[in-house]
């Protein structure tokens, strides 16, 4: 029996894609068509829910849940929406609510547009539910197919990066923000400098710098309460990470790297790196491709030292310096004469210690100032190299590559194999067409194209080969351009500091003293050579590193 106080809570829902159909779909329209079908028939209309910029594939929608939260407390007993597609699209959770929940719950639910009443029967409502369902996959549909017609065009379909905005006048093209993106530059200055993420956060914190998110929730986007609670004031590691590794910053978009796992799910899941949209040059560069190639080999440069024994973290050389003997990280060390311990102070194969799992049998032992006379010296050489010198020591470089590939420049191996293998793929075309003619019998046929075949196929390994030789060659001179331009900012290192050798220097390798004939110990004046191993940042090993004589 129905209760004589008819008491209606009416809902009223517009997705983004259905905005563009224009009035007919509007809450404006869909509020008059409500109002007036209640005053015709004396239903009292209690409260308004609306969801503005909602997909009825969503039943999380903060109106309906509101609405939902109205109803449990007794406010009202009836619902209604213009027509069943208001209430939702997905055939599932719509038929649930429409057939199941309100009846169950005493509430009449009405759709007037779809000639649906919860209390009457409604024959139709299941093909009525099963059109809305097809209708949300087919306009699912085709927002993916004009977003991926967008991202291959280079266009931004997605939340502008930290130091970006959208465009005014085009919402999809990124355009620098004026107050974010000199900080992402200032991220880039230091990263390429050899700072760690982490120092970099740090330093953000100390100048007060609102992190990413909370500048969206501040200056940008609108957020729920809820949401913009749960953000923090902070800069961390990670966030830092974040910028350092974004190509978005070279100008350049990539787009496509998840996806829904259902057009009803909110769940993503990853999409295969081969299956990314990636497009150069679509908008300002904020960093050059030197900025960002060089933040890349610092990042993450968080010195090993800081794990290692305390007495190691006196020393600049902390996650660098191994022995050349067992492959152990050489801590430091002195002995005490006349109360002088830097004069005595010294690194060490840790290896050597008693309490050491494998002992050492030649392990490295070097005054430390010795190590710093060495590589400082041989960092200055480098840095005295003019323009000619860098090309030659490039070039040789390259033909060392080049030479492990068999000595000839790939570029002329491949193009010569590129013919080999045009002309050994028209021998088969050859073979089928004298088979067909009957001049060559099946079995001989089947056994040329066999041959044949297996001649590209080694023809095509021989020249992945070459092009990856070819692409290290390329990769052997960027690495030189790098260091080089690094090594301008400088012109002579008169004492060398921690970030100066950190900046510079991947690894040294610190060989065992080689003693005079006859000699086990040796003295403070014995005679001693000693090999030291120095491995650059980029560019690795530069022959004519200096050994102690």
């Amino acid at each position: 029996m129905r209760n004589h106080v008819q008491l209606a809570d009416a809902y009223y829902r517009l997705s983004d894609e259905e905005r563009k159909h224009g009035e007919s779909a509007s809450i404006t329209n869909q509020r008059t068509i409500v109002r007036e079908y209640c005053e015709q028939r004396g239903i009292l209309l209690v409260e308004e829910f609306v969801d503005d910029g909602y997909s009825g594939g969503n039943f999380e929608r903060p109106g309906f849940r509101a609405m939902l939260a109205h109803l449990n407390a007794g406010k009202a007993n009836m619902v209604i929406t213009k027509d069943l597609s208001r209430l939702g699209r997905d055939m599932t959770e719509s038929s649930h609510y429409a057939e199941r929940y309100f009846p169950e719950h005493g509430i009449r639910y009405l759709a007037p547009g779809s000639n649906f009443d919860s209390e009457e029967e409604n024959l139709m409502a299941p093909f009525q539910f099963a059109m809305n369902d097809v209708y949300l996959r087919d306009t699912s549909r085709k927002v993916r197919q004009t977003l991926n017609t967008k991202r291959s065009n280079g266009k931004y379909v997605a939340c502008p990066p930290y130091g970006y905005r959208k465009a005014e006048r085009t919402t999809d093209r990124l355009v620098p923000d004026e107050n974010t993106a000199p900080v992402v530059r200032m991220i880039f200055d230091m990263a390429a400098s050899g700072q760690s993420c982490r120092s970099i956060a740090l330093r953000l914190n100390e100048l007060c710098i609102m992190p990413p998110l909370k500048y969206r929730v501040e200056c940008r986007d609108n957020f729920t309460e809820r949401g913009a609670q749960r953000v923090s004031d902070l800069w961390n590691y990670t966030t830092v990470k974040r910028i350092l590794h974004n190509q978005v910053y070279l100008g350049h978009t990539l787009l496509g790297k998840s996806r829904k796992v259902s057009v009803k799910s909110k769940k993503k899941v990853k999409v295969p790196e081969e299956e990314w949209v990636f497009t150069r040059n679509t908008h300002e560069a904020l960093v050059s491709q030197e900025q960002f190639d060089m933040a890349a080999h610092f990042m993450g440069e968080n010195t090993k030292a800081n794990g290692a024994n305390p007495a190691f973290r006196h020393s600049i050389f902390g996650g660098i310096a191994y022995c050349a003997c067992c492959g152990a990280a050489m801590c430091s060390g002195g002995s005490v004469y006349n109360g002088e311990r830097a004069k005595y102070w010294y690194l060490v194969c840790n290896n050597l210690s008693s309490r050491a799992r494998s002992r050492c049998l030649h392990g490295a032992r070097i005054r430390y100032d010795d190590l710093m006379e060495v590589v400082r010296r041989d960092l200055n050489r480098l840095l005295s190299f003019d323009e000619s010198t860098i090309r030659t020591i490039t070039e040789n470089a390259v033909e060392q590559a080049n030479a492990s590939l068999g000595g000839e420049d790939p570029a002329v191996q491949i193009g010569n194999i590129d013919k080999q293998t045009a002309r050994l793929k028209r021998m088969i075309e050859r073979a089928y067409r004298d088979n067909i003619a009957g001049a060559l019998s099946d079995a001989i046929q089947e056994e040329l194209v066999k041959k044949l075949s297996r001649e590209i196929e080694e023809l095509t390994v021989r020249r992945r080969n070459l092009a990856e030789g070819k692409t290290a060659a390329k990769e052997i001179r960027s690495a030189y351009g790098l260091f080089f331009r690094l090594a301008k900012r400088y012109t002579h290192i008169e004492t060398l500091d921690r970030d100066l050798l950190h900046a510079f220097i991947e690894r040294i390798e610190i060989g065992e003293k080689i003693l005079p004939e006859g000699r086990k110990v040796a003295g403070p004046r014995t005679p001693y050579r000693q090999s030291i191993r120095i491995f650059y940042r980029f560019i690795g090993e530069v022959p004519g590193a200096g050994k102690i004589p």
